[in-house]
């Protein structure tokens, strides 16, 4: 049902030795929407990320996918249950093409070695890679390799490769890091367009005029805590967040 907890962490918490990194982290992203989880550099908002992908083991807590528990589920096996991510380093081939790089992403819908094998060919798998970078709008030379693309380009190339999973919830950790103003605009156009399409957005950003084009509300985290809960321009009028932020108590734009 539209508006009901798709992502449910409750209790997430995350030491390496003696430093807690993470500590009680408690929020729910509804189902459609268009979430931020923002804070301070160090604020712990990666860790999280990689707690939600499976990245790191949880030492405390629950993360519920649909109602479905991931702790003990290992990484591709959470993809095949509806999660993916990108990554603030754009982690493409960069000797294949737009559409081979896609096509790695369908691998959690794929089953055997030969099925892995198939997307290599002219198959299905790589019509469907084709349809995915045409609904996205980007037209690009069939055989042009991605290091030869624009970083923009590659942005989108990189969210598209994780829509080949057909995730209910897709992770984006930066995206407009590295971006030009109109670069940014852009991806923040067809990231709504993909929200709009029914996929779940949970967004980490410090651009936060990119936050508000792209995300209904925001979780915001400080030494790996949660701190506030709301829409941004509620988070802009907090004196915590305006703390954690600046460090002082004056009305300031939260960046």
């Amino acid at each position: 049902m539209p508006g009901d907890a798709l992502l449910r962490l409750s209790g997430v918490t995350k030491s390496f030795g003696g430093l807690r990194v993470v500590e009680d982290v408690a929020f729910t992203v509804p189902r459609g929407g268009r979430f931020g989880l923002i804070g301070p550099n160090g604020a712990g908002k990666t860790t999280v990320f990689n707690l939600i992908s499976g990245v790191y083991p949880l030492d405390a807590g629950d993360i519920v996918l649909d109602g479905a528990p991931l702790a003990a589920l290992p990484p591709r096996r959470r993809v095949a249950a509806g999660l993916a991510r990108s990554f603030q380093n754009i982690r493409l081939m960069p000797h294949l093409s737009a559409v081979e790089n896609v096509m790695l992403g369908q691998h959690a819908r794929a089953s055997g070695l030969g099925a892995l094998l198939t997307p290599l060919g002219r198959s299905r798998w790589r019509r469907d890679a084709q349809a995915l970078l045409e609904a996205a709008g980007l037209d690009i030379p069939p055989g042009a390799v991605v290091s030869d693309l624009p970083y923009g380009l590659r942005k989108k190339i990189e969210v598209v490769r994780a829509l080949a999973s057909r995730p209910k919830l897709l992770l984006l950790d930066e995206p407009a890091a590295g971006l030009n103003p109109g670069e940014t605009a852009d991806l923040a156009r067809f990231l709504r367009g993909i929200a709009d399409g029914g996929t779940t957005l949970l967004v980490v950003e410090h651009d936060m005029s990119f936050v508000e084009e792209v995300c209904g509300s925001v979780v915001v985290l400080n030494f790996g805590r949660v701190i506030f809960r709301g829409t941004l321009a509620e988070a802009r009028a907090d004196a915590a967040v305006r703390e954690a932020y600046l460090g002082a108590e004056e009305p300031a734009d939260v960046a």
